[in-house]
């Protein structure tokens, strides 16, 4: 361009863009600064904001076919690296960094992922105790979200089998690294509880790297796993770090073994204890029957004490014991009587006229009377004279009164 050429803004802006886009220099570039003015263009998915450092600053903008491999979301007053290039936006007459890609300053991406998608649930209560579901004591049906053909689903298999051989082990076969590994994690939780296919879900792998394990730090498995109805034990293979998955679980394990061990009771430890209840509760029934027994017996014998039978049969033994003390009052009384009859008797007998009688002496009587004095009768008078034995009828020849 030549001295007096007349130019257009858009012929102007069209050669300084022809100019920066022909220096291979700028076409890759690393950048060091701070986010600032950082905008989240929902309707587009593309990222623009400010790059600046202590002097100076320069637009930038991120498109979403580059912004969607990024594992964190950029924030004002982030110190970030970023590679990209530099180039002019035409209509405008601004020259600014197209961002292809961008690593945090100083931490790694993924834990800067972790970090701001986990304060993220948290702050929706994903994490909260109170959303936490208990682990049945004794599930029938075990489900497991694993790769089928990893080491996770052979070490839960031999606990739960050993174990609690009386449970079903389900397995829903699912990826469990890559790229499409956190969709199908996701879907085998949803298929387990659309059809009500378990007790419990057993969801993790083996250990691995950071990036390994990334399936089970995405945001849709963490909310699979918090809005499962069936209680998840996460059993992601590491023995000190967390994934946003242990989080969400109702249960974390270590380990795919000691999410079985935690899943399953253990049927010798269960059996022991169902013995020592039954001799327990043997024990307790037989002193409660032998205290019982010994209640009964109390109160039958209170019941034969105040049996209306009892009543009667003591009446009836009071009634013989008087009759019997009747009956003896009265034969002593008899025997007492009997034998002041006899002595009277004896009294009289030996007093009887009889007895005079029999000795030789005589009883005499006239008209029935019996005669004591001489006076009473006359000569030629008629008189009785009774005897011992016999009697005499006699005439008075001669009358003495002396």
């Amino acid at each position: 361009m030549g001295d007096g050429v007349v130019l257009s803004v858009s012929q102007l802006n069209r050669y300084v863009k022809s100019i920066i886009e022909q220096d291979m220099n700028l076409q890759t570039v690393f950048v060091q600064g701070e986010i600032s003015n950082f905008t989240n263009h929902y309707k587009t998915g593309h990222y623009y904001m400010t790059i600046k450092d202590e002097f100076s600053a320069i637009k930038a903008v991120m498109f979403k076919s580059a912004n969607m491999r990024l594992k964190f979301m950029p924030e004002n007053s982030m110190s970030v690296i970023i590679r990209g290039r530099v180039a002019v936006f035409e209509r405008d007459g601004v020259y600014q960094l197209y961002i292809d890609d961008m690593q945090p300053d100083g931490t790694g991406a993924l834990s800067l992922a972790f970090e701001q998608l986990k304060n993220k649930l948290a702050a929706e209560g994903l994490f909260a105790p109170e959303r936490k579901k208990a682990i049945p004591e004794c599930p029938m049906r075990v489900g497991v979200v694993t790769s089928p053909t990893g080491a996770a689903i052979r070490d839960i298999i031999n606990v739960v089998s050993r174990r609690f051989p009386l449970a079903e082990l389900i397995l829903c076969p699912a990826a469990v690294q890559g790229e499409l590994a956190a969709a199908q994690i996701k879907a085998g939780i949803e298929l387990f509880n659309r059809e009500k296919a378990a007790d419990v879900l057993i969801v993790g792998r083996g250990g691995g790297s950071i990036e390994d394990l990334w399936a089970f730090n995405e945001e849709i498995v963490a909310r699979a796993v918090a809005a499962s109805e069936i209680p998840i034990i996460s059993a992601v293979g590491h023995e000190t770090d967390f994934t946003i998955c242990d989080f969400a679980a109702d249960l974390r394990a270590p380990t795919p073994s000691a999410a079985a061990e935690l899943a399953v009771p253990d049927i010798v430890r269960h059996r022991e204890i169902i013995s020592e209840a039954q001799r327990r509760m043997n024990g307790a029934a037989a002193d409660r029957l032998s205290k019982e027994r010994a209640n009964l017996e109390i109160i039958n014998s209170a019941l034969r004490r105040l049996s209306p039978k009892n009543y009667v049969d003591n009446l009836a033994l009071r009634c013989d014991r008087a009759v019997m003390a009747m009956d003896s009052s009265v034969r002593h009384s008899l025997t007492v009587r009997s034998k002041e009859l006899s002595e009277l008797c004896a009294k009289l007998d030996a007093m009887s006229p009889l007895k005079i009688l029999a000795r030789g002496y005589g009883i005499a009587s006239k008209g029935g009377k019996i005669i004591t004095e001489a006076q009473s009768v006359k000569n030629g008078d008629m008189i009785d004279v009774r005897l011992g034995s016999g009697s005499l009828e006699c005439e008075v020849k001669q009358v003495r009164c002396e």
